[in-house]
């Protein structure tokens, strides 16, 4: 942990004061107040599932909303909900891991971020009750069937998920009211205690509220539309086929997310700061929230191939619906998105070595890193069939084109995605040596042995890529699996190399912390925005892939608005619940910054500097 002081900000050791009489404090304690009356009240009516009113209109199976119609409704609030509740799941796992550094390691820069991390999520937090409460409201009037369908088979897991809110809303209000009062020795032990509980409530609370959705989606083999709801196993309905791997690409999504939504609030702050400090503090947070971000989505891709295997053995119809389908295009939208993440990613990294002493060895390599990029975001993008009018298709020989068809082929695509996954982890091993010079007698072996793992597993990669196009689909589909442990084996093989390598190793000179260009903040903006979009491109895919059905073969969706819509509206959809989502964050920062004097790096004039590298990179000191 030593390490981790050598190349953090220094920072004031007073903490500073919040005069409860100033006027910006008396609004943020009002607007906190009034927030959390409307999260109050979200609870209670989540308590009261099956009220009188709910009876009342038991007897309707469905509802109208004015304008919009229901399923427009009900996808709006569904997703600005989902949105803040990704936020609200993501940030407390990193703030505690920020706050354990400070503990263990003895870095209070650490813990000052931290707090300020955590005071974005009171505001978010009671956002997400509100929106929650929205869409079971929304539910009940416009959906009567569909809901009293639900809760006669998830009742009891209805109950525990509201006990687990309460817990989680008083665990978050102790954990940041009682930062100061809880700040040394035992205390301190048992404050951190209180951000592992409230990741604990809302991992449990994430995982009831997906197996929820996750049965619509994939209920059980011996459930049909003549199955009464009292006669379904809960547990097999709550275990179902999709609800893990969706539980497990969500808890890494979430995690992306709150980093890409830290990362954005961090360039928020450094673009409004007045002083050198300021933007100090706030590029070291925007590192830190990037670095997160992009280390998570190195492994996304991985979870979700698992879930897109899951959804295809438990039903092969949803799944050529999903991938060769009228959604078929959906995938290509999706993999130019995550492409422009690991382009944006990769340009804030290679922006970042500006900042860096010694970077500048690497810097001729990332011309050849970014096309490895292009092109594999091209391959990714690539569509397998080719949308047409007849003279068009009768001129191309079929939907297939004859060079770009071999391209979008599933062995393509997952070798593009590899290679991208590798140089990605690739820029940021370079961006992590950029400041230290080894001093072991063994790192020059070490650093050969790093590239040719790097070598062998993009061999690797390549091979079945090329090989899969000589077997049938079905073994095809299994060569992925090889491709993905080459790359995972050289991830954490150099990561266990380069530890033991860079022990004890030389500073190449301070970090320059707030000598980035204002460009690379809008690199971050890019970077919350995108990943935003996506994640409302992949709940449609979710949803939409049911198509008629509110569960999948179970109970069909008579209603008007039972057509699913097609791609293009759907991105206006999805648009309008980014747009009001992130007008709300904005809302959010704005009371962040007025909730109390942000601690911030002291530097000297001209060159706001720590010493030593980036992170996990321990490098001489003070």
């Amino acid at each position: 942990m030593s390490g981790m002081n050598s190349w953090s900000p220094r920072v004031s050791q007073e903490e500073p004061t919040t005069n409860l009489s100033h006027p910006t404090a008396q609004v943020r304690r009002r607007t906190v107040k009034l927030l959390s009356t409307f999260g109050l009240l979200a609870v209670i009516f989540h308590l009261f599932p099956e009220s009188a009113w709910t009876q009342d209109i038991a007897t309707r199976e469905y509802g109208n909303f004015p304008l919009v119609g229901s399923r427009i409704a009900i996808w709006i609030a569904a997703q600005v909900h989902l949105l803040f509740a990704a936020f609200v799941l993501g940030v407390p796992m990193f703030a505690v891991v920020a706050e354990a550094i400070a503990i263990f390691g003895g870095d209070d820069k650490y813990d000052k971020l931290a707090k300020e991390f955590t005071r974005l999520l009171l505001v978010a937090y009671s956002a997400t009750a509100i929106w929650g409460a929205i869409l079971s409201f929304l539910l009940v009037t416009l959906y009567p069937r569909l809901w009293i369908y639900l809760t006669e088979i998830f009742q009891v897991s209805m109950w525990i998920y509201v006990g687990l809110f309460f817990f989680e809303s008083f665990t978050l209000y102790l954990y940041y009211y009682g930062w100061d009062r809880w700040k040394e020795g035992r205390a301190k032990l048992g404050h951190w205690t209180l951000g592992l509980l409230l990741n604990v409530w809302g991992t449990l609370v994430m995982v009831i509220a997906n197996s929820w959705l996750t049965y619509m989606m994939s209920p059980p083999a011996d459930v049909g539309p003549d199955t009464a709801p009292a006669m379904v196993q809960f547990w097999s309905a709550f275990a179902n086929a999709t609800w893990m791997p969706i539980n497990i690409h969500r808890i890494l999504a979430n995690v992306v997310f709150g980093g890409a939504i830290v990362g954005a609030y961090a360039a928020y702050r450094f673009l409004m700061a007045k002083s050198d400090e300021e933007r100090a503090h706030y590029d070291w947070m925007g590192y830190v929230g990037n670095l997160i971000a992009i280390g998570s989505l190195i492994v996304l891709p991985f979870a979700g191939y698992y879930l897109g295997r899951e959804i295809y053995e438990f039903n092969q119809q949803m799944g050529i619906t999903m991938m060769g389908g009228f959604m078929s295009w959906l995938w290509i939208i999706q993999a130019f998105l995550i492409g422009v993440l690991f382009l944006t990613g990769n340009y804030y990294l290679w922006v970042g070595m500006g900042r860096i002493p010694g970077a500048e060895r690497f810097t001729p390599y990332t011309k050849y890193m970014l096309i490895v990029l292009i092109l594999g975001v091209i391959v990714w993008a690539t569509p397998h069939t080719i949308i047409g009018n007849r003279e068009e298709l009768e001129a191309m020989g079929g939907t297939f084109h004859p060079f770009l068809g071999v391209l979008g082929l599933m062995s393509a695509k997952n070798t593009a995605v590899n290679i991208m996954i590798l140089t990605t982890f690739l820029s940021f091993l370079l961006y992590r040596r950029a400041n230290a010079r080894p001093t072991v007698s063994w790192a020059k072996t070490g650093t050969i042995v790093q590239a040719a793992l790097f070598v062998i597993s993009a061999l690797i990669v390549v091979f079945y890529g090329v090989y899969g196009y000589f077997v049938s689909a079905i073994i095809r589909i299994g060569f992925s699996v090889y491709q993905v442990l080459a790359v995972l084996f050289t991830i954490f093989a150099v990561v266990g190399i380069d530890i033991f390598m860079m022990r004890g190793a030389e500073s190449r000179g301070a970090i320059r912390w707030g000598h980035m260009p204002p460009r690379s903040q809008y690199a971050l903006f890019i970077l919350a925005v995108t990943f935003t979009w996506l994640m409302g491109l992949m709940g449609f895919a979710r949803s939409g892939i049911r198509q008629h059905w509110h569960v999948w073969e179970v109970m069909r969706d008579t209603s008007v608005d039972a057509a699913t819509p097609a791609l293009g509206y759907a991105a206006v959809v999805i648009s309008v619940c980014v747009l009001i989502f992130f007008t709300l964050v904005a809302f959010i920062f704005w009371l962040g910054a007025l909730a109390e004097k942000p601690v911030v790096a002291k530097v000297s004039p001209g060159a706001p500097s720590v010493a030593g590298g980036p992170e996990l990179a321990p490098a001489g000191g003070d």
